[in-house]
């Protein structure tokens, strides 16, 4: 790679996202040369394609996400969805200078499916291969949204079918894990409740739908260490409460009159539970770690709930929150600019390295 000091012309990035099940590609214009240094403010790229092809229609049947068909999923769809994001961009092949592909967390097929696509394309195209960290680039996606703002140093939450966790964020690079979930993520909860529900597949959206008409206060389901100053999650004994719920008012359940009213009352209650339990540890972060700033990614921040319970309490906290909007949450490869800061530091990944699945954790190793 030639050194940024040489370089007169924006640089352009092909971001690939196959971290569970959904398949995306993204095309990223990143400002170059760059002047400035790592430890103060940085250009921020611009999107200039982002596909995503979802498979939901897939895994709804079996109310989760099956690997091994979220894997052959990807197969089939990766090169379509790069020509598509190829051609929303005007660009082609030839106009790519580096490719970025996302190894770690996630599930290892899918991982796979996506980094042998963007090795091969490096290594045809002679161009530069980047990893970036799936969750890094969740929190990164907030910058990609608001570009004028300064959003680092700050307490990353990622809220997904697969994440709970907390982070202590000095830049989007630089993420020291300070907790999370001691068994199910949040999204998943979710989704195991909306099936329990009869309410389909995901279940953050059928759940606050049901929400809408149900009373919150009407169940007291639990609120999962929220008097422990670990920073702690767990969502297993709360999908266990809602189930017990159900079955201890099964008359009204077989009611059809009966039903609709007891199915919003549960699923406001759960949501309710939920979501209290992540402000909670949330608000705990950052008090343990000073931050002013708190910027939340994954799937479960389009959670109309969750947004508004965090922005009351960052406004008392006199706390600042970046949430990215909607289509950048979900699973996406336009958060893979964070790429371009690994372009920035000239830390290229060589073609034999590998993928990472499953959460990393200090204290499960990494």
């Amino acid at each position: 790679m030639t050194p940024a000091t040489e370089l007169s012309k924006t640089v352009c990035i092909l971001a690939i996202e196959t971290t569970c099940d959904e398949t995306s590609a993204a095309l990223i214009e990143c400002p170059w040369p760059v002047v400035a240094s790592l430890d103060g403010p940085l250009p921020v790229p611009k999107c200039l394609s982002n596909v995503v092809t979802s498979q939901i229609e897939l895994h709804g049947p079996f109310g989760g996400v099956v690997p091994e068909i979220a894997s052959r999923a990807h197969l089939t769809a990766i090169l379509p969805v790069i020509r598509q994001a190829l051609d929303a961009a005007n660009l082609d092949y030839p106009d790519i200078d580096a490719v970025a592909i996302a190894t770690k967390p996630g599930l290892v097929g899918a991982l796979v499916v996506g980094l042998t696509v963007a090795k091969t394309l490096a290594m045809v195209l002679n161009k530069p291969l980047l990893t970036y960290d799936h969750m890094e680039a969740h929190l990164y996606a907030a910058q990609l949204a608001d570009p004028s703002s300064e959003i680092f140093p700050c307490l990353g939450l990622i809220v997904s079918g697969g994440h709970t966790t907390l982070l202590d964020c000095q830049t989007a690079l630089d993420t020291t894990w300070l907790g999370g979930t001691l068994d199910d993520a949040v999204g998943e909860a979710f989704d195991k409740v909306a099936t329990l529900l009869g309410l389909g597949y995901p279940g953050g959206p059928v759940i606050q739908r049901a929400a809408e008409s149900g009373d919150p206060k009407a169940f007291d389901f639990p609120r999962p260490f929220s008097q422990d100053s670990r920073l702690v999650f767990s969502y297993s004994g709360l999908k266990t409460a809602v189930l017990r719920a159900f079955q201890a008012n099964q008359t009204r359940a077989d009611d059809p009159l009966q039903r609709p009213q007891l199915i919003a009352d549960l699923a406001a209650s759960f949501q309710a539970a939920a979501v209290e339990s992540i402000v909670i540890k949330t608000r705990q972060a950052l008090k343990q770690t000073g931050h002013k700033r708190l910027v939340v990614g994954g799937g479960v921040a389009a959670n109309r709930l969750l947004r508004t319970s965090l922005q009351e309490m960052c406004d008392r906290q006199k706390v600042t929150l970046f949430t990215p909007p909607m289509w950048l949450c979900t699973d996406n490869a336009a958060m893979g600019a964070v790429a371009y800061l690994k372009l920035i530091r000239g830390d290229l990944a060589t073609l034999d390295c590998d993928v990472v699945a499953g959460l990393m954790r200090p204290d499960k190793g990494r």
